[in-house]
């Protein structure tokens, strides 16, 4: 049984695949205390890979989600994104190759990096915010908040590298962390700017 936070279809709000449709599987339960974190990591349901499987299809409209199980061919599929809290510590390949076989064909998730992730994603994004035993990754993205230095994530290979201005909850702080993130990535154009547009546009 997986510790299942909640499971929704909305669009990727950051990073590289912003904008992209995908159902946000949210697993409870984290090994870190971060202060910005959104998730409520004491309410969760325990659920099969079969039951996340039946869920993440019925929160799709329900002409995609036909195509997706008659297995058209040239059916776009939106993508699965694991999430939470900290993934790794529930989402495992079993439940990877079920959400394949269900029509789902990019199933990425999002880690702090420090525990290995399941060896069958098709993309991997690591939020790096203590020590990580993670050495590569599709998508480095860092939550810059003006004070901690980038470079210190160097050792961890990347794809591709992002910094995104921490979420302070006070609109003039942020700005502030906003500028200087702006100003350091055009210093150091290794990285790239990553916004939550999904808070921007008021979405889930």
């Amino acid at each position: 049984m997986y510790k299942v936070n909640e499971i929704f279809y909305s669009l990727q709000g950051e990073g590289r695949n912003t904008g992209r449709p995908a159902v946000f599987i949210r697993f409870s339960g984290c090994n870190l205390q971060c202060s910005f974190c959104d998730t409520d990591f004491l309410r969760y349901e325990p659920l099969t890979a079969k039951e996340i499987v039946h869920r993440a299809l019925a929160s799709l409209p329900a002409s995609l989600a036909a195509r997706l199980q008659q297995d058209v061919p040239a059916c776009p599929a939106p993508m699965v994104v694991l999430t939470g809290g900290e993934p790794t510590l529930q989402a495992d390949n079993a439940l990877i190759d079920q959400l394949h076989a269900a029509g789902f064909r990019a199933v990425a998730m999002e880690s702090n990096g420090t525990k290995e992730p399941p060896t069958r994603l098709d993309w991997l994004t690591v939020s790096p915010k203590e020590k990580v035993t993670v050495r590569y990754c599709n998508e480095l993205k860092v939550f810059f908040d003006a004070k901690s230095d980038p470079m210190r994530w160097d050792a961890i290979q990347a794809d591709f590298r992002y910094l995104q201005p921490c979420d302070t909850g006070d609109a003039s702080r942020n700005r502030q962390i906003t500028e200087a993130c702006i100003s350091y990535i055009k210093d150091h154009p290794q990285w790239r700017l990553s916004l939550q547009t999904h808070k921007l546009l008021n979405i889930r």
